[in-house]
């Protein structure tokens, strides 16, 4: 079936045009459209067709969409949705408000077009690699159409629901990815105020995170209730509370040593055990 298919690929910016680029020697064909002709140009040398506007790219079979915000997703949807036939498949991989897609998904099943959200993470690096995630928001009958064109681009494929769960997965992505950085500027801060090289610190952290799998390491449960002590994560997340508690005790006596503040330090003194699903060290004195 695959090779019967038509790609279409809409928004050729830095995460869109190495997505793009995987699919040149698609089966079917691609075509391509971007407001900015400079952007189609390298893709078409390479062999895809370059359409004039959206309506050039509804006749595709499956058509991606790679732009900057929801106000501009709403915009192209709507243009391919007065041309695209039914059966068609519109995948959105831009970060859009958690409601658009299965409002867009609803608006256009009568039109027999399937709506997919499929965000992604890993940026245009991963996209040149062919090593992206996927967060796939789609019913059965799109998923089976749209998973092996995100292979081409995507080492990680994951159906995270129906349309809108795609968006919703990469909220809960990025958020840590951004929470992180804010936490990370504040370890600077500690570090620089107590003498430490931030070079030197950004090597170590680096490198820990490769070993250790970051936060990621710890999102290995199917909910977030309370653990009992027979859970197989029990005592493990109790020995890392322990840890956490001891050393983020530590680093905001330093912190009040050298006159740094550290909120988010305190945050975390509070709420990871209950975020781990076991009680504070207090609670089990």
């Amino acid at each position: 079936m695959s090779g019967d298919v038509k790609l279409g690929y809409i928004g050729l910016g830095n995460q869109g045009a190495p997505m793009a680029r995987r699919l040149v020697d698609w089966p079917g064909g691609l075509t391509v459209f971007d407001v900015r002709s400079e952007a189609m140009a390298p893709l078409v040398q390479l062999g895809a067709t370059g359409a004039e506007d959206v309506a050039g790219v509804a006749g595709a079979d499956v058509i991606s969409v790679t732009v900057l915000n929801d106000a501009q997703v709403r915009d192209v949807v709507g243009q391919l949705a007065e041309y695209a036939e039914p059966g068609t498949v519109v995948a959105i991989h831009s970060t859009i408000e958690p409601e658009t897609a299965p409002m867009l998904a609803e608006q256009l099943r009568p039109k027999g077009i399937h709506i997919v959200d499929a965000p992604v993470s890993g940026g245009a690096g991963a996209a040149d690699k062919g090593e992206l995630a996927v967060m796939v928001g789609a019913d059965d009958d799109a998923y089976a159409t749209v998973k092996p064109v995100f292979k081409k681009w995507a080492s990680l494929v994951v159906r995270a629901g129906e349309p809108g769960a795609g968006t919703r997965m990469k909220l809960a992505r990025n958020m840590l990815t951004f929470i992180g950085f804010a936490a990370s500027c504040e370890a600077m801060n500690l570090a620089e105020a107590a003498g430490i090289d931030l070079q030197k610190l950004g090597r170590v952290v680096r490198h820990s995170d490769a070993q250790s799998g970051g936060p990621g390491a710890i999102m290995v449960r199917d909910d977030t209730k309370p653990l009992t002590p027979d859970h197989w994560l029990y005592d493990m997340f109790v020995h890392t509370r322990g840890l956490a508690e001891k050393d983020l005790t530590l680093a905001l006596g330093l912190g009040e040593s050298v006159g740094v503040d550290l909120p988010l330090a305190h945050i975390a003194l509070e709420r990871l055990a209950d975020g781990l699903g076991v009680p504070h060290s207090k609670d089990q004195e």
